[in-house]
């Protein structure tokens, strides 16, 4: 841990107080400005392939961390982030403090920005520049009900994936028992961001129902993180186990890469029935997660069976071996709303480039495009005279479900008039050799490509479920 975070982690001592249903809630997508000359469409869908690709190596080669209830329904607004997520608004703290939380089901850990002190590098909404900008940031001090976690709470193990105690400077003390030390620093990557705090014990405020003792942490340094992160991934602290949420749900607005106060809606359920089905969704079981050891991550993920990919009704010629994890990790599908662009190991994508390149007849490469943007392959249609006309994507899944995604789901139309098809592969990014390799998930389903579709994580039934649906 660097001397920097340690000296934070000092600070907090000072900051704290002593240690001692179905929600509904609104998801949001905040756009680049469009009205910003500097905004390149080039340089946006270049910034989105590349942290896209950045998540999936994350994704794929985990470093999780590092050191020196009650039966209702909650809905809340959803809304979507320029810099490729969907966020919520969270309510922690005595007297409440609301803050916005990117929903992230690649990872099982919720944070926020705290303390006055809060620092952020890099962390302005727009991908070309490095200036600071100012957070939100959750003050402990306003708080009555805020605690940091201790060593020897169980919850500490969670935020380490551990389950030996984190009570370093008291093993060899006298007084074991009473060991007062603090839950020691965490340290997280999501890709191309970091963040550093402490764990805290804190009250979660959702509608009239409150959550007490809710494990959250709180970070002090955090890089190319423009807000805090509430983890929906399989893990003890994310905020569906914390709840014990039987199912969760949401529906992504479309991605339009301008600026817009649209949001559609996260719904939190811990009430649905055993076996009940939610009409019209087809359903694909989750799979078993791989246990490496090293790569506990793996186990956060919400792994899919996904059979088959087609393209124009051509079946796409993808090893096996790439379909389904293995025991070393290696391999499956995971769906993660953390990622903008969907993943695709090399040995998957490029038959499915090739496939879309020999069946499209009636349009031109745009080669200068795809150095441009990082994306292939791109498609000059700017014919405005008829209707675009792409090859059908298809995704098959376990238990029959399939997906016949709409054409804005995976090409985007950038410039005038050139499509690409929005999914990222090794290397591709800016030409550049960055290899993400064969460890870990070989396709990760982004948040792009489920635009306009209603997801369902049934976790008490084990499976997800999909719909089309216009997300307003």
């Amino acid at each position: 841990m660097s001397s920097r975070v340690l000296s934070f982690v000092s600070l907090l001592l000072c900051i704290f107080p002593a240690i001692a249903f179905a929600l509904h809630l609104p998801l949001t997508l905040t756009h680049f400005d469009a009205n910003d000359p500097s905004r390149d469409p080039y340089q946006i869908l270049s910034y989105l392939a590349s942290s896209s690709l950045a998540r999936a190596h994350h994704l794929k080669n985990p470093q999780i961390t590092a050191t020196a209830t009650s039966d209702a329904t909650t809905t809340t607004p959803l809304f979507s982030h320029s810099y490729g997520g969907y966020s919520i608004s969270l309510s922690f703290g005595t007297p409440p403090q609301i803050l916005p939380f990117v929903m992230d089901t690649g990872s099982d850990f919720v944070w926020f920005p705290c303390t006055h002190r809060y620092v952020c590098k890099n962390c302005s909404f727009s991908p070309s520049s490095d200036q600071n900008v100012t957070i939100p940031s959750f003050i402990p001090k306003l708080s009555s009900s805020s605690r940091l976690v201790g060593c020897r709470n169980p919850k500490c193990s969670w935020v380490h994936h551990t389950n030996k105690t984190q009570c370093d400077e008291c093993r060899n003390s006298l007084t074991t028992q009473n060991c007062t030390q603090a839950c020691p620093p965490y340290f997280l990557l999501y890709g191309l961001g970091t963040t550093a705090g402490v764990a805290l014990s804190e009250t979660l405020n959702l509608g009239d129902r409150t959550v007490s003792n809710f494990l959250v942490g709180c970070s002090i340094f955090s890089s190319r993180q423009p807000a805090g992160i509430a983890g929906f991934g399989r893990g003890l602290p994310s905020l569906p186990t914390q709840l014990k949420l039987h199912k969760f749900s949401y529906c992504l607005i479309s991605r339009r890469f301008d600026d817009s106060p649209s949001s559609s809606t996260l719904i939190l359920d811990s009430t649905s029935d055993m076996d009940r089905k939610t009409n019209g969704l087809i359903y694909t079981p989750f799979i078993k997660n791989p246990i490496v050891r090293g790569k506990e991550a793996f186990q956060v993920y919400y792994y899919v069976g996904l059979r088959k990919i087609t393209v124009g009704g051509r079946r796409v010629k993808v090893p096996r071996k790439f379909l389904s994890p293995g025991k070393n990790g290696n391999g499956g599908t995971i769906v993660d709303s953390g990622s903008t662009f969907t993943f695709m190991a090399r040995e998957i994508f490029e038959p499915l480039a090739v496939e879309f390149v020999k069946q499209v007849k009636n349009y031109s490469r745009a080669r200068d495009v795809e150095v441009l943007t990082g994306l292939r392959p791109c498609f000059d249609v700017k014919d405005m005279g008829k209707p675009v006309e792409l090859p059908e994507l298809r995704l098959h899944f376990k238990g029959g479900a399939e997906i016949a995604l709409p054409l804005e789901n995976y090409f985007t139309v950038v410039g005038e008039g050139v499509a690409c098809l929005t999914v990222v592969t090794d290397g591709d990014v800016g030409g550049g050799k960055a290899v993400v390799g064969h460890s870990g998930p070989a396709i990760v389903l982004g948040s792009f490509q489920m635009q306009n579709y209603y997801v369902e994580y049934d976790l008490r039934n084990q499976r997800l479920g999909l719909k089309p649906q216009l997300c307003i």
